[in-house]
């Protein structure tokens, strides 16, 4: 009779155990417009976090774990890096709460690809017509072009809201995508290719 008892208190308490999680889990989750609360989050978490990484292979002393996710030099690519690894590691948190959402990695490949192209297309066609960028020019780009990844991403899921034939028909290839891309970063930074998107303006150099 007492083993009956304390089974059953302690499944009821397990019971309201996952019935708290799973409420808070809706919450966060929320519908449509909290999505959309989630992106200006995304760009915040994505400013700060690269901001972050630009310094932190310098403050590690040159540590090769940073230099897996950290800018190692002024190039290019290595500024492209500093935005994927926060959009895509908050998109695997984001994750967790949309698992249902067969549009997610879809629309995330298509804004943080977006976010990527930017960086290159701004810097070089600056550079192309009016000279030399200046630091917080370069800064500024960054941020415009992590604006712009969380704006698409914002716009494609209400899109996908009212319209669900606009959906993703390939969500496992899409994830799959943005993965290839953070092993080209790590690969690209040990066995750097000499084109002009990797070289250090500052250096000449490539890579380490």
């Amino acid at each position: 009779m007492k083993k009956a008892f304390v089974y059953k208190e302690t499944r009821k308490g397990t019971e309201t155990m996952m019935h708290s999680e799973a409420s808070t889990r809706e919450r966060l989750r929320g519908g449509a417009s909290a999505m959309e609360l989630w992106e200006p989050v995304g760009f915040g978490v994505t400013a700060l976090g690269g901001t972050l990484l630009h310094f932190l292979y310098d403050l590690t002393g040159g540590a090769r774990w940073a230099a897996l996710i950290s800018g190692v030099n002024e190039s290019t690519w290595e500024h492209m890096k500093l935005l994927f690894w926060p959009a895509f590691l908050f998109a695997l948190v984001q994750w967790g709460f949309y698992r249902d959402r067969k549009d997610f990695w879809c629309v995330k490949l298509g804004g943080i690809g977006l976010g990527l192209l930017l960086i290159p297309v701004l810097f070089y066609t600056y550079n192309g017509t009016v000279g030399r960028s200046p630091d917080w020019l370069n800064v500024t780009i960054f941020f415009i072009s992590a604006a712009a990844a969380f704006w698409y991403e914002t716009k494609r899921f209400r899109a996908n809201d009212t319209e669900p034939s606009t959906s993703c028909r390939f969500p496992r290839a899409s994830f799959w995508a943005l993965c290839a891309l953070g092993i080209l970063f790590v690969l690209f930074t040990f066995r750097t290719p000499e084109l002009g998107i990797f070289r250090d303006p500052l250096t000449g150099t490539y890579g380490i």
